[in-house]
């Protein structure tokens, strides 16, 4: 009995995950609530036993998600949920999470390090030669969501300021290049047209996206101080947003090469992380210096740089800079989603008309994308594979939606708990909807163009099926 005990355990690792997860969070949650009472020991103590309890939940619940053929970060996400809302079977031990002040703080690092990231995947020159049938997508892909999003908000939150609709309209605007990106290689089309054409208009929608988020906070912020909203206040605004975010990348394309090419003349070790994080760091803190969002900052530094740039320290054997950036991410990205699912509430939608709100946002975040397959350019292409290519929200939304708990109007919130939630399911469902609903659809293009009878080279290949 015992070898086969043994056996089972090994053939089921996610058995014994789960059961150390448990075991640890029997054991971890007395010993949070005694931190954050105690007045005396090492400060640190409590944050790495939060952080412990965080990244466990994280890698179990992207586990699951991607045995379920899922991407990690809905795991992350729904497991930080599930975290969160233990209080409704009488267990408040992780309360104390969504609060406190130094996860809070690890979380909004790594935002910043996410959208560094991300724009590290692109390229300006990548931008450039995407064409005009990803900039169409990109562009009707921002805007019918938004007013989408800004006619659900106005139509089931009548009594909220405008600054509520506005912003929830915003926070359906941009697409997740992560998940759409691996959605399309495990289903082997990352090479096709309508890949490149989903891709290419997933980051020109980020840019876009996050010039609409530095326009309503920027709006937002003029409102809480007493100022007055006008046209030229909004363009001001506009014109302040935009010539940041394209001044940095013409700056930043001159000025990097250099940069990296006098750093790489440094002999001890590390420099290329240092200097790449540094870069970062100081565009993300100009970016909030003059009313934007630290993100924007983070993505232009990003997009900025290009494997070019950094060539002096591969030649000599490095890692290249996505590369060292990676184990980074992996400890502070999946911070911020747990603790996005940690502060979402699943009481709330026993209140009335929160669940409905989050259904119209889901529905509005859905057919909002399927407006933009109609702006492709040229013929003979999959329309409704691109419409769905651009569905998944994913950190874009969620980043969005924590921005707007931090925001108010004379001291009333801009996004509610209520609201915040109902972002959140609408993040899950977009995420969740869009694996079988790509599959479905390129099956559909390639049986309607093979002659009938003729098996689909999609069926055929095995990453498809995950």
């Amino acid at each position: 009995m015992q070898p086969d005990f043994h056996h089972g355990l090994l053939a089921r690792p996610w058995l014994l995950v789960v059961g150390c997860l448990a075991v640890l969070t029997l054991a971890a949650a007395p010993a949070l609530e005694a931190a954050e009472e105690a007045a005396h020991g090492d400060p640190i103590a409590g944050v790495i036993l939060s952080l412990a309890i965080i990244l466990m939940t994280a890698k179990v619940g992207g586990h699951f998600a991607v045995s379920l053929g899922q991407p990690p970060v809905l795991g992350e996400l729904v497991g930080g949920l599930l975290l969160g809302n233990l209080a409704v079977f009488g267990f408040s031990g992780f309360d104390g999470l969504k609060t406190d002040a130094d996860v809070d703080m690890l979380a909004r690092l790594g935002v910043i390090v996410l959208l560094f990231q991300v724009g590290i995947e692109s390229t300006v020159g990548q931008m450039m030669k995407v064409g005009l049938s990803s900039f169409l997508v990109a562009t009707i892909g921002v805007i019918g969501p938004f007013v989408l999003g800004w006619g659900v908000g106005a139509w089931f939150m009548p009594d909220a300021s405008v600054y509520t609709h506005v912003f929830l309209g915003a926070t359906l605007t941009a697409t997740s290049v992560g998940i759409t990106a691996r959605v399309l290689k495990d289903l082997g089309r990352a090479q096709s047209d309508e890949a490149r054409i989903i891709l290419g208009a997933a980051v020109i929608d980020d840019v876009q996206g996050l010039i609409i988020l530095a326009v309503v906070t920027g709006i937002i912020g003029a409102a809480n101080a007493g100022g007055s909203i006008s046209y030229g206040a909004i363009a001001t605004v506009l014109v302040k947003a935009s010539a940041f975010l394209f001044g940095s990348l013409i700056l930043g394309v001159y000025l990097s090469p250099r940069l990296f090419s006098l750093a790489s003349r440094l002999q001890s070790g590390g420099v290329l992380l240092a200097v790449g994080l540094a870069f970062c760091f100081v565009l993300a803190w100009l970016a909030d210096a003059i009313g934007l969002a630290p993100i924007v900052g983070a993505f232009a530094a990003g997009l900025v740089l290009e494997d070019l740039h950094y060539r002096d320290f591969v030649d000599r054997g490095e890692h290249s800079l996505d590369q060292l950036i990676e184990p980074i991410a992996s400890f502070l990205v999946p911070v911020f989603f747990v603790v996005m699912g940690l502060r979402t509430d699943l009481r709330v939608f026993a209140q009335a008309g929160v669940l409905g709100l989050a259904a119209a946002l889901t529905v509005a975040a859905i057919a909002g994308k399927q407006l933009c397959s109609l702006a492709v350019a040229g013929r003979g292409f999959d329309r409704l594979s691109i419409g769905i290519g651009m569905i998944p929200r994913g950190e874009v939304g969620l980043i969005f939606a924590n921005m707007g708990l931090t925001l108010a109007v004379a001291g009333e919130p801009i996004v509610s708990q209520s609201v915040f939630s109902a972002v959140v399911i609408m993040v899950i469902a977009t995420t969740i909807v869009t694996p079988p609903a790509l599959k479905w659809s390129f099956g559909r293009f390639e049986r309607r163009r093979l002659p009938r009878g003729y098996p689909s080279p999609l069926a055929e290949n095995p990453r498809s099926r995950t």
